[in-house]
């Protein structure tokens, strides 16, 4: 094993690093299709890097200036995210992010196997040189990230790439259950994990080796030890989680 990672194999060009997000809020005028749905993305990618994190109140007018919106879309996308479980509301403190379940982590566990599972068929039935470059480029700003110590860019650069790799699939349907899954999944204690970035970039390799191979069943097969993979590292320092997971056997 190297210090930069748990792989042998040579190391491909490092892509652009995913910057760390800021302690203040920025201005980032981005390009809408649709207005609330951008602003729903864009805060569900800063949930699960951690930027926002579990428990925090999400104020509508700094979510507003970081975008140089108006609150209208920011409001709309959190009853959005409220629905998909990113969030939850409440009367007296507004919106804030949905904690943690352990008692859910199991079912979650085998419902993404399923569903990623069946992603991942689809979208490497279908994928061109370009996805698979861009899914390259992403993988390397998890290495790039994970080298700096930054955990939120690592899960940042992890999020675009299930799911850039995800909508290849043309199943909006299963895309949306997926999303809902990783609101409640616990990525933020994985990330955290002793070089569990590291793991993360080494099995992304073994999914792109298999999609530049046009190999379909060996993408499937490798999105599904990904995903054992981080589950059993989260069993290990949290071993409540196992126990549930045995109950439900």
């Amino acid at each position: 094993m190297t210090d930069a990672g748990r792989t042998n194999r040579p190391a491909r060009m490092a892509g652009p690093a995913i910057a760390a997000p800021s302690a203040a809020p920025r201005r980032e005028p981005i390009a809408f299709r649709t207005k609330e749905g951008q602003v729903a993305e864009f805060l569900r990618e800063r949930i699960i890097s951690g930027f926002f994190a579990r428990g925090q109140k999400l104020k509508q007018a700094e979510i507003a200036q970081m975008l140089d919106l108006s609150i209208t879309p920011v409001r709309e996308a959190l009853k959005l995210l409220e629905a998909q479980g990113y969030v939850v509301g409440s009367s007296h403190r507004g919106a804030v992010v949905a904690p943690f379940q352990v008692g859910e982590a199991a079912e979650l566990y085998e419902l993404r196997l399923d569903l990623e599972s069946r992603l991942t068929r689809a979208a490497a039935a279908g994928i061109d040189d370009a996805g698979v470059r861009a899914l390259e480029e992403l993988n390397d700003a998890i290495l790039v990230a994970a080298r700096s110590g930054n955990h939120d860019a690592a899960r940042s650069a992890n999020f675009r790439f299930h799911f850039r790799l995800y909508e290849m699939a043309g199943q909006p349907q299963t895309l949306h259950f997926v999303r809902i899954l990783w609101a409640k999944y616990p990525f933020d204690l994985l990330t955290v994990l002793p070089r569990r970035q590291f793991d993360v970039a080494d099995e992304h390799r073994d999914i792109l080796d298999a999609l530049q191979a046009r190999d379909v069943q060996a993408a499937t097969r490798a999105m599904e030890s990904h995903i054992e993979s981080g589950w059993r590292a989260f069993v290990r320092h949290h071993p409540e989680a196992g126990a549930d997971a045995a109950r439900r056997t």
